[in-house]
């Protein structure tokens, strides 16, 4: 499998202006991207196995990773869940899976929703992870629009090595993230 794109551009481009930017003495100063996770919540999973299984196929199908199925830790009798029921899904992608992912996310996907005039700059966790809602799947290019039954949203969270978040800020910027000002 050859280098993915983004890969060979944090390697070769941003390390160096992210160095000279930070003043940084050592190149493992550099934050750098740790893994990406996916993660999709679906409460009616515990009634609709079909749910389950559409999200599984969805998920697998964006990522290029099979995703795991989570589980309730215990019962909550006012959203009728019983404990190790089904909830949700998740994938954590590292590597190359991670930088193509990212890849694609940036500059394929993102520009297709609606209105879209960049992401927000103030969903950092203060140690410079970054944390997006998509409201959406068909955003996503290998999704075909006929074969989902029903439009739902994940969580994708950017887990970086930066130790705040105008690091995690510059380091994401640089990958081609479109942050909106504020």
């Amino acid at each position: 499998m050859a280098t993915p794109r983004l890969k060979g551009l944090y390697q070769e481009t941003i390390v160096p202006k992210l160095m000279n930017q930070f003043q940084y003495t050592n190149v493992h100063q550099v934050p750098k991207l740790v893994k990406i996770t996916v993660n999709r919540g679906l409460g009616e999973a515990a009634q609709n196995a079909k749910a389950l299984e559409a999200s599984l196929n969805e998920i697998a199908l964006i990522t290029g990773q099979k995703p795991v199925v989570t589980r309730a830790k215990k019962a909550i009798a006012g959203f009728k869940i019983r404990q190790g029921m089904p909830v949700g899904i998740m994938v954590t992608l590292r590597s190359e899976r991670m930088y193509a992912f990212l890849d694609r996310l940036v500059s394929l996907s993102l520009p297709r929703i609606r209105d879209f005039r960049g992401i927000s700059p103030k969903s950092f966790d203060g140690r410079g992870n970054y944390t997006m809602g998509v409201r959406e799947q068909l955003i996503f290019p290998e999704v075909e629009y006929d074969s989902i039954d029903q439009i739902r949203g994940m969580d994708i969270s950017i887990i970086t090595t930066a130790k705040n978040d105008e690091e995690g800020r510059a380091l994401l910027k640089e990958m081609g993230m479109p942050f909106r000002d504020q």
